[in-house]
């Protein structure tokens, strides 16, 4: 993988609405194995170029009502790691690509939202640090 800015560099999760968040949660818990930390599952990797850094995966159940994927109208949103995020976003828009709201950071993370032609909610995610520690 190159050290290019501004460049997707794989997906970091994925997360849907269901009717039961506790009841599919714990389906995935007991039959699947899934580690689930509170917010979802965190799947750790190692970074193909840089295999002293982690990374991770996200699989992420939200209630039904939440409103976290709007303006979309789907039941799920994908989220896309990347690498220079700011240099990605202003590129996008160039293009002629839709932002909603502006970039926001965390200790884990820079995010920002983008619209695809059909409407679907795509989170950019740039990875900050290690991945988070999550008690169950």
């Amino acid at each position: 993988m190159s050290d290019a800015e501004g460049v997707i560099t794989g997906v970091g999760g994925i997360f849907f609405k269901c009717r039961d968040r506790e009841k599919l949660v714990s389906w995935y818990q007991d039959k699947l194995g899934f580690p689930f930390d509170g917010a979802g599952a965190s799947f750790v990797f190692r970074e193909d170029d840089d295999p002293e850094k982690l990374g991770y995966f996200v699989w992420g159940p939200f209630k039904r009502e939440s409103e976290y994927f709007r303006p979309s109208g789907k039941e799920f949103m994908i989220n896309l790691r990347v690498r220079g995020i700011e240099k990605l976003v202003e590129r996008l828009k160039k293009m002629g690509v839709e932002q909603i709201g502006e970039i926001e950071e965390f200790e884990y993370g820079k995010f920002a939202w983008i619209m695809d032609p059909e409407g679907t909610k795509i989170e950019l995610w740039e990875q900050l640090g290690e991945p988070p520690i999550m008690d169950e």
